[in-house]
């Protein structure tokens, strides 16, 4: 095979802040940068991406059994990400595509910080402080006063990468005891991290704040929802930067409006981009970020030669390192 073409798809990112990855690719093949709907249809997804048989992909759109089915030749879809939940992998199996992702180690220390920092300034208002002092209005700081992270009970939801670097973060710089929820952590890997391993209602009925960082899967789409939302403590504070749909945004809504929720804290929605309109946005309580928790020059440096090496390794016919579909016939 001789001819290969590459589409990067729905990434905000890659080859804009780092050039020389787009130029390493460029010798591979042509590049086009494609922006679409998150939700399209995988018959015209395959439609649009006809010729294309390498993918670097974002978060989303959803490469579905319907996408594979209609797609042309397609040897690698290479995640700029550690997840890989908007990819049918059995359906890649079928068609011969190799599925690889970034090493989560690569994003673990930025998302963790993340986590951490959009929880702060939730706590301690600071964004509703940075408004106020640009308004010239200095003279209300009495009016901003905040909550310390310091000394709190943390509710740390998956205990992954991710995850436990979060716990970390909260037992070692702010003398937090921390619970963990995560089904299929054993109790000595959470002990590892500082945490003490707990079942989720304990996590909510306990905790003071709570950073969700599990994968999105069937069986935990919107696992914080009325009634684990019932279950926490009154003024809990919570900070997401896994996946949006791992909360009931409604739910989520109404917590705030009965102040159940002191604070919300996001760098993800279930639904992305979000727009000014967002009913979150309504809420001076509420930070909400872009989904940026791997955006630091680092991170993104590494990520983006991940995928270059993914696709320079698979037009030599060999495996890139960390593929989740590892079976197809382009490969030696």
């Amino acid at each position: 095979m001789a001819n290969f073409k590459i589409a990067i798809v729905n990434s905000s990112s890659f080859g804009k802040i780092f050039p020389d990855h787009l130029k390493r690719l460029e010798k591979v093949g042509p590049v086009d940068h494609f922006n679409v709907d998150q939700n399209i249809q995988g018959k015209k997804l395959a439609e649009k991406l006809k010729g294309y048989n390498i993918i670097i992909a974002s978060v989303t759109p959803f490469f579905t059994k319907e996408f594979f089915e209609n797609k042309d030749e397609l040897l690698l879809i290479s995640r700029h990400g550690i997840g890989y939940n908007n990819v049918d992998i059995e359906a890649a199996r079928e068609h011969h595509t190799i599925v690889s992702i970034i090493p989560a180690l690569v994003e673990r220390d930025a998302v963790a910080e993340n986590n951490v920092s959009n929880l702060l300034a939730v706590l301690r208002r600071t964004t509703e402080a940075n408004a106020k002092v640009r308004e010239g209005r200095w003279t209300e700081r009495a009016s901003l006063v905040g909550r310390t992270l310091f000394n709190k009970t943390a509710g740390v939801i998956g205990v992954g990468n991710t995850g436990s670097g979060v716990v970390e973060i909260l037992r070692n710089g702010f003398r937090c005891e921390v619970l963990a929820y995560d089904p299929y952590k054993s109790k000595r890997h959470i002990n590892n991290f500082g945490a003490k391993k707990v079942e989720l209602d304990e996590l909510l009925e306990s905790s003071d704040v709570i950073c969700l960082c599990a994968n999105l899967t069937e069986k935990n789409y919107h696992m914080i929802a009325t009634n684990e939302i019932r279950k926490m403590k009154d003024k809990v504070y919570i900070s997401n930067s896994a996946r949006g749909a791992l909360v009931d945004e409604e739910a989520l809504i109404q917590g705030l409006q009965s102040g159940k929720v002191a604070g919300y804290a996001t760098d993800v929605l279930e639904k992305e981009p979000g727009g000014a309109d967002h009913p979150y946005l309504v809420f001076d309580n509420v930070v909400m970020t872009p989904h940026t928790a791997a955006y630091t020059m680092d991170c993104l440096q590494d990520m983006g030669e991940k995928c270059v090496q993914d696709v320079e390794r698979i037009v030599e016919g060999k495996l890139p390192i960390r593929s989740v579909q590892k079976d197809s016939s382009y490969i030696n």
